[in-house]
């Protein structure tokens, strides 16, 4: 047991690039993700048939369909097509449509505990639809999503350990170099786990403190990641 702690603590300088690439493919993958599944849920809440149909497909696929495969698709598929992708460009494209599609579901879920009288009471005052859906709907609904919502950058961050299988050098890929050399994975794995779950511990603390001060009380919305 002591060898193994002496080993982990030998390793550890060998990771602080590889866990800020992880942050930052998590943060940027849960950026473009939250904008995609805005206008996703938008969509499927207000939208025309067509525009409806579109988003839940968008929605359905990347909700149903492994985020292997679709990264898979992206890396080794699209250059059969004549588009090559850079490993990073296909990982932080795979990460934020699936993030995407996750997130527009919990933001529809809120914007759908709005009372539908809101809508009615902003037209009947003049306000074209756009402009209560801007100004009246989803300030409400974006504080109202935190707490479900709040379960994305924990799960992003755990799914984007994926992406070494493309030789993005995110913290597994670090760790398989490592095990690659020094033949000790069992202490390797053990340390990339502790890192990860350092990391989870901050990023739950900093989402708790938002949660709270953003809560709307007595009004909550239950939505779980499948």
């Amino acid at each position: 047991m002591f060898e193994w702690f002496r080993f982990s603590l030998s390793i550890l300088p060998e990771f602080p690039r590889a866990i800020v690439l992880t942050i930052q493919l998590t943060l940027i993958g849960l950026a473009i993700g939250f904008c995609v599944g805005l206008l996703a849920a938008i969509a499927r809440v207000y939208g025309g048939k067509f525009i409806r149909n579109l988003a839940i497909a968008y929605i359905e696929f990347f909700r149903g369909t492994p985020i292997l495969v679709q990264l898979f698709v992206l890396y080794f598929g699209l250059p059969d097509l004549g588009i090559s992708l850079s490993r990073l460009t296909a990982a932080y494209i795979a990460l934020s449509l699936n993030s995407g599609a996750y997130q527009a579901e919990y933001i529809r879920g809120a914007i759908q505990a709005i009372g539908s009288g809101q809508m009615m009471a902003a037209r009947a005052i003049g306000m074209s639809r756009l402009k209560a859906i801007w100004y009246i709907i989803l300030p409400q609904a974006l504080r109202l999503v935190i707490p479900p919502w709040s379960n994305e950058p924990i799960a992003l961050m755990k799914t984007s350990a994926i992406v070494y299988l493309i030789a993005v050098p995110d913290l597994m890929t670090k760790a398989k170099e490592i095990i690659a050399r020094t033949y000790n994975p069992i202490p390797t794995y053990i340390t990339v786990a502790l890192i990860y779950l350092v990391i989870v511990f901050f990023l739950t603390m900093i989402l708790s403190y938002i949660e709270r001060q953003v809560r709307i009380p007595g009004l909550e919305v239950e939505v779980q990641r499948t």
